[in-house]
């Protein structure tokens, strides 16, 4: 969630190189076909390990009554065999906000992978390649014809490489891959949502100088020195946002996005968080999408729909006709809905996988989230301070 009137306050696409749990009853298929479009079942071999990935992926307009005719500013990139690599694939949301928030979506969707895609250091470090991709993109679309002072888009990125899982997040889209554990199926986050919610997230924005305030707060229906918003489960529709010192703006729910020029000035960053995890026979199927499907769905239970079906075509189908639900009972419009799910196919001990973080290459942080020891958060930068530059 952005802004009061949507990610911030003042589509589909997809590249590609093709271009159980608990059973959840009364599911069913998606039937809206407004503004919908779903990606057929696909799938791509991992020969490295000798597994397969099957996916689908499904994006659908949001409705806002006041305008109907509003363009879907999500977007998403399936590329497979990135460099011409058979073992190494990309998936990845994109949900933009603001004014031209469908421009900086498509933008970054095409501009990020295309960086990635001609990175000669992507397979021997693909932690700083993601990490570069992301910066370098932010600085492809500040000097493009786009808008972006009040316009940007978050970003939710897997990458594939071999038996080892990259997501590069920024932004509160998601990432979440299911575990078998016993006769259960567990969500197990693979992404923690940036927002002032996060107490690093607040003290690092507030280094910039950002107000951190509710909608209530700045229209001075509630005391603006609380400063504690309670959890962002529970909290409801009036989030703490960011607004600069002394105006009305730019009210973003998010501490990082690509694009936000504005924002960027009390802190607003495009450094992406970057988890790690190493495939194991346990792992079932991970699912990236908007905030469209989370904003009411928590992870688990999106991974228990998910678990329900199949054919991933058909989950994607389910799990955005529930979103759209909630939403239109808890609000009077619904946000743009995307999601992917990639489902695991054929891996087995033999692959030579394992789990502990010994074996991820660089020093891991738990942040939050339903992580457990499996999963390694590398923020970078997260506690950048304001450029002296910055504060004039």
């Amino acid at each position: 969630m952005g802004c009061a009137h949507g990610k911030c306050c003042s589509r589909d696409s997809s590249t590609s190189d093709e271009d159980s749990g608990h059973h959840q009853r009364g599911i069913r298929p998606y039937k809206n076909k407004d503004g919908l479009t779903q990606r057929s079942l696909e799938l791509v071999h991992v020969p490295s390990h000798n597994f397969t990935l099957q996916y689908s992926s499904l994006t659908q307009n949001g409705y806002y009554p006041d305008t109907t005719d509003r363009e879907n500013q999500d977007s998403f990139c399936i590329k497979t065999q990135i460099q011409g690599n058979p073992n190494v694939h990309f998936f990845g949301v994109f949900d933009g906000h603001g004014q031209y928030g469908a421009q900086c979506s498509n933008f970054v969707k095409d501009k990020l992978v295309e960086i990635l895609s001609s990175d000669p250091t992507l397979l021997d470090d693909p932690l700083k390649a993601f990490s570069s991709a992301f910066l370098a993109t932010n600085s492809e679309l500040r000097d493009s014809e786009i808008d972006d002072a009040l316009s940007g888009t978050t970003a939710i990125t897997v990458l594939v490489v071999g038996d080892t899982l990259y997501v590069a997040n920024v932004g509160d889209s998601r990432a979440v891959i299911a575990v078998k554990d016993g006769d259960r199926i567990l969500a197990e986050d693979l992404s923690v949502d940036q927002t002032p919610f996060r107490k690093d997230e607040y003290d690092r924005v507030k280094l910039f100088g950002a107000r951190v305030l509710s909608v209530d707060q700045v229209e001075g229906l509630k005391d603006p020195d609380i400063q504690h918003w309670g959890d962002e489960e529970s909290h409801g529709g009036d989030p703490p946002r960011l607004w600069v010192p002394n105006g009305m703006y730019p009210g973003t729910a998010f501490t990082r996005s690509v694009g936000d020029s504005t924002a960027e000035k009390i802190g607003v960053i495009a450094v992406p968080e970057i988890s790690i995890v190493r495939f194991t026979p346990s792992h079932l199927f991970f699912v990236v999408a908007s905030d469209g499907v989370f904003e009411f769905l928590s992870s688990q239970t999106v991974v228990n729909m998910a678990a329900a079906y199949k054919d991933p075509s058909d989950a994607c189908a389910a799990i955005a006709g529930d979103s759209y639900k909630r939403w239109l009972e808890l609000e009077n419009r619904t946000d743009d809905i995307t999601i992917i799910i990639v489902q695991i196919k054929g891996l087995s001990n033999q692959s030579g996988v394992g789990t502990t973080d010994s074996e991820v290459h660089s020093r891991p942080c738990q942040i939050g989230g339903s992580m457990n020891q499996s999963t390694a958060i590398v923020p970078l930068l997260m506690h950048q301070r304001p450029l002296e530059s910055d504060m004039g």
